[in-house]
């Protein structure tokens, strides 16, 4: 044996580590080719139409402010108000009857889908707003029960008078007596965060307290759904799931916010388990009560997703709501008039006495400027469902179907309907859809509310999945508008105060709210009573 054979048998590697080498160089030429294929696809416009190359190259932002108000314009254009987004794999709609046809005549054929499930399963998990067929009807028929309890409805009420009477007004009322600008978005965001810890969980997180204490499952939580949203907006799901795979980037940054969430809802729901649930009003003791699930064995999962849940429907979507509502109104304090004189023509006069839950049902104005408000700021501003028959076991097949404007729609395709630019379409609500006027939800002598077709007004859905929180989300709404309104003139300050239409829309965050970017800054002053 000579000396090179020998240097040679030194050198060579243990079998399993050149296997391992091999592996991982496998692995990073995969990668590699899977980030140039993706690079590509990204930048290649494999569809020709304009549509498609303003969404791949990003031009639709020289022109608009928001995602949104580029598919109101297109869909404005659209003879049918349908409109096809090839590269996303989706159909685009503001039409009435496509609405009605997808939620209510072929409800069965539109499910929320795997892909959504996908999207918004490290979040939701198996909640209310992330599963379909029997899952959702029994979750469905649980929250019906609760909700329309005549009991659930004044123990909420008693809850957001009080959270607008101890916390809202004296935040409020020390931002005007030093002449400090606030973040309006927060406070309501503060203020809908404690009203559904309360409601729901039984438990008071005090985010509105006046020191504003910082919140770690709120703020979590805005992570983890902004996060969860952007993988919506990818041109390709293999995007996000490749980043998932490698925990790098913005799946990294889910993963954290996501494990912060599930460790403070087990907290909560150790709470809840530990106070009992026999006497409590809260929405998680009434579901724990009714399903036997009350002690250390339950089934945490499933009450995770519960709190989870809670928390989407009624944080963000009444805090959003509050938030552009006081834009508007800072723009039309002839519409703040308005609801002042009818809040305090109900009460003899005195315009410190609290309102009734009575009353405040009676406010047909101002639940006229709510709706209104919602037209052209709807706090969800979009909607998907795929295309694929469903069972009551949540299974699905692929099933064609043809939308009532004659749109044809594949099987397992996207179809999006998008209650921001319904509001903004002139065949629906006239030619003065772009302004802000209650009125057109007010008719007859007695000036009373009349709602809108709730297939061209989607903002609560409609149909079987209808928000079952619709009635107590309007009233937390209207206890505090009108509560602030009453005591206090809010002026919106910086770009959001600029005079424009009602339909000037400020630039929202990618998320599923469409929250402010950058908050919304106001100058508070109390009313001088006259």
């Amino acid at each position: 044996m000579d000396a090179t054979t020998t240097v040679s048998m030194e050198m060579e590697l243990p079998w399993g580590a050149r296997c391992a080498g091999l592996a991982f160089f496998a692995f990073s030429v995969c990668l590699a080719a899977l980030g140039v294929v993706l690079l590509v696809a990204r930048r290649w416009p494999w569809c020709s139409c304009h549509v498609c190359r303003a969404y791949l190259t990003g031009s639709w932002a020289r022109e608009f402010t928001n995602l949104g108000d580029w598919y109101a314009h297109l869909l404005r254009r659209s003879p049918t108000g349908t409109v096809h987004v090839h590269v996303l794999g989706c159909t685009v709609t503001a039409n009435p009857a496509n609405v009605e046809h997808m939620l209510r005549t072929r409800f069965d054929n539109f499910p929320k889908g795997r892909p959504f499930a996908a999207l918004l399963g490290d979040l939701l998990g198996d909640g209310i707003f992330n599963v379909d067929g029997h899952a959702w009807r029994h979750q469905r028929k649980m929250a019906s029960l609760e909700l329309g309890s005549v009991a659930v409805r004044s123990y909420a009420y008693k809850i957001i008078a009080q959270e607008v009477e101890a916390r809202l007004m004296p935040v409020l009322a020390d931002a005007a007596d030093r002449g400090a600008v606030l973040d309006l978005q927060d406070v309501f965001r503060r203020f809908a965060f404690d009203n559904i810890c309360k409601i729901s969980f039984g438990l008071d997180p005090g985010c509105l307290d006046r020191e504003m204490p910082v919140s770690e499952l709120a703020d979590a939580f805005d992570a983890a759904s902004r996060l969860s949203a952007m993988r919506g907006a990818a041109a390709s799901p293999l995007l996000w799931r490749a980043k998932r795979f490698l925990n790098v980037g913005s799946e990294r940054e889910l993963r954290k916010a996501i494990k912060v969430v599930d460790e403070l809802a087990a907290a909560m729901i150790r709470e809840r388990q530990k106070l009992g649930v026999g006497s409590s009003h809260d929405l998680l003791s009434r579901f724990m009560a009714s399903t036997g699930v009350d002690d250390a064995a339950a089934d945490d999962k499933f009450l995770r997703d519960i709190v989870v849940s809670f928390l989407l429907a009624g944080r963000d979507t009444v805090s959003t709501a509050l938030t552009t509502l006081f834009m508007l109104l800072s723009k039309n304090p002839e519409v703040a008039a308005a609801m002042r004189a009818e809040a305090e023509a109900g009460d003899g006069g005195e315009t410190g006495a609290a309102i009734t839950y009575e009353h405040l049902k009676g406010l047909h104005y101002t639940h006229a400027v709510l709706h209104e408000n919602m037209r052209l700021f709807p706090p969800v501003q979009f909607d998907s469902k795929f295309c694929a028959a469903a069972d009551f076991d949540s299974k699905f097949c692929a099933a064609a179907d043809v939308l009532p404007d004659g749109t044809y729609v594949g099987g397992d395709a996207r179809v999006m309907y998008h209650p921001y630019a319904m509001g903004r379409m002139p065949h629906i609500w006239g030619a003065d859809y772009a302004a802000f006027r209650p009125a057109r939800w007010l008719t007859g002598p007695g000036a009373s509310f009349v709602p809108a077709n709730p297939y061209k007004y989607p903002v609560f859905q409609a149909g079987q999945r209808v928000c079952l929180g619709k009635e107590l989300a309007v009233t937390e709404m209207k206890a505090a508008s009108v509560a602030v309104v009453r005591a206090f003139d809010v002026e919106v300050v910086g770009e959001n105060g600029r005079s424009g239409g009602a339909a000037a829309a400020p630039r929202f965050v990618p998320g599923l709210t469409a929250s402010i970017s950058g908050g919304l800054q106001v100058r508070v002053r109390r009313r001088v009573h006259t």
